[in-house]
């Protein structure tokens, strides 16, 4: 049975795209984050003179719906962020927008803390491969006593439900699901989803997914068809781009494709525009239920409760 969380957000100018902090309850650690515009209004908080580390993330010109992302930490993260505010020209970083920082309400994350987080965020973030890391470097983590690595694993579980929420995703991982290689003959994943197939029967093409938290996971190994004349209508660019990246390769023989590795997509309707390599396509009829037949569209109106008294005409 899954355990709820309480997450604080606080406007801080009283707007949604503006400066803004999360906390949850009973965690220490806390995250202020802001727009580049906003910079100025960010160093001024006391949380950004403390030891802790950020993460700065920009849109990727180079791929459709993409993003660039740069992992740091600092005794005092808002001499940080003023140096990556310059030019680049001036060893600055010009490709960021929006900079989130977390550190500790009690102060109590230490260098040796801040340096093993930022190696460990590195790492989840090359995992997951919702983004493009500009980091030179990826330090190995620094050798903790075995109580300061339990705390900041639990900093670390924290902080991947926290930033979700600010839709910073760069940490969720497929990986984190149950997406054990058996799992595709199971009815189901999770409690929540089952897992779905799509099928081409006259080109033998087959892939699998599940739906968790919101997302669409197309697992490892999936088929997906050729496409001989690409476009940039709808979804073919999103499948142009996953091939240039090596997330869709070419089988042995050549006559079909698969995924190489785990994909999220925003909608199953994505996902099964991309299987197919058309521009569109509807993904609630087009992924169906292992094992039952039923599709996506009538999975979900399953668990809807027919409201009670008579319906208007």
């Amino acid at each position: 049975m899954s355990v709820g969380k309480s997450v604080r957000l606080f406007l801080a100018e009283g707007t949604p795209g503006g400066l803004l902090t999360a906390e949850i309850m009973n965690w220490t650690g806390h995250v202020v984050a802001a727009p580049r515009s906003d910079l100025a209004g960010l160093l001024k908080r006391p949380e950004t003179s403390r030891t802790g580390v950020y993460i700065l993330i920009g849109d990727d010109p180079d791929s459709l719906g993409g993003s660039l992302a740069y992992i740091g930490e600092g005794d005092d993260i808002s001499k940080r962020l003023y140096m990556h505010a310059r030019p680049e020209a001036q060893n600055g970083k010009d490709f960021w927008d929006r900079a989130i920082v977390l550190t500790s309400k009690d102060s109590n994350l230490t260098k040796a803390h801040a340096r093993y987080l930022e190696s460990r965020f590195i790492t989840l973030a090359q995992q997951a491969n919702r983004a493009k890391l500009i980091n030179a470097t990826a330090p190995l983590p620094l050798t903790l006593p075995e109580a300061d690595v339990s705390d900041m694993e639990y900093f670390i579980a924290q902080a991947k439900i926290v930033l979700p929420v600010l839709g910073v995703n760069i940490f969720r991982s497929a990986a984190t699901i149950e997406t054990l290689p058996s799992a595709v003959n199971s009815p189901t994943v999770s409690r929540r989803s089952p897992v779905f197939e799509l099928r081409l029967v006259r080109e033998s093409l087959k892939a699998t997914s599940v739906e968790v938290d919101g997302e669409f996971t197309v697992f490892t190994g999936s088929g997906a068809r050729v496409v001989r004349n690409h476009s940039d209508h709808g979804y073919l660019r999103l499948r142009r781009k996953l091939e240039q990246d090596g997330t869709i390769v070419p089988s042995e023989n050549g006559s079909a494709m698969r995924f190489e590795r785990d994909q999220v997509f925003a909608s199953p309707s994505a996902a099964a525009a991309v299987c197919l390599g058309r521009s569109s396509a509807n993904g609630r009829t087009e992924w169906r239920v292992v094992g039952t037949g039923i599709s996506y569209g009538n999975w979900q109106n399953q668990s809807v409760e027919r409201p009670a008294g008579p319906l208007e005409a």
